[in-house]
């Protein structure tokens, strides 16, 4: 099979941050939690349908369709898609580490995050989540990525503004200067 690339290189660049994040995400996570509530089996198998088939969009177009010039690596659109996903991933893992922290050992009940992006925004793992799919969308210059980018803005928005509305109702003190997603904005 030839691939469209000029290089083989190139193709590992681009794709090698997204395997990462997926890994990160998928095998390192899930052993961090503490605690947490059961999922249900059918939420948990719509998400390993969505995973797969965004996994072979993404991939199906990287490795047969797409053309990327020799100097791919250096152009702008690269460089500040992977700065930005680079960005979005230690923004989420910072928050992650946070919210896994929130109780000692033996505690239990909820506590109001602090620190990070926590202290403009409820849902700062979400928003480094955006940013990174973002980061990812303009660095492969791809319709899949735009798209996987636009539908996690659009699935993680909703359940940020459904944790901003439970954290108002459930602590009096909770930062009312806080925004949703969007430091500053929304």
């Amino acid at each position: 099979m030839i691939l469209p690339w000029r290089k083989w290189s190139e193709w590992k660049q681009i794709t090698s941050f997204k395997l990462f994040s997926c890994f990160l995400r998928c095998l390192i996570y899930p052993f961090l939690m503490r605690g947490g509530k059961p999922m249900p089996l059918l939420a948990c198998t719509m998400a390993i349908m969505f995973c797969t088939f965004n996994g072979y969009l993404q991939s199906r177009y990287l490795s047969h369709w797409a053309v990327y010039a020799d100097d791919w690596v250096t152009d702008p659109r690269f460089l500040i898609g992977f700065g930005l996903w680079l960005t979005g991933m230690l923004i989420n893992i910072h928050s992650d580490h946070i919210l896994r922290n929130l109780r000692k050992p033996g505690e239990t009940g909820y506590k109001i995050p602090r620190g990070g992006l926590f202290e403009y925004v409820t849902a700062a793992n979400y928003f480094g989540e955006i940013i990174e799919w973002c980061g990812y969308a303009l660095a492969s210059w791809s319709v899949q990525g735009a798209a996987f980018a636009f539908f996690t803005f659009c699935f993680l928005s909703g359940r940020a503004k459904e944790h901003h509305q439970w954290y108002l109702q459930k602590f009096e003190e909770y930062p009312k200067f806080r925004k949703i997603l969007i430091p500053f904005l929304f």
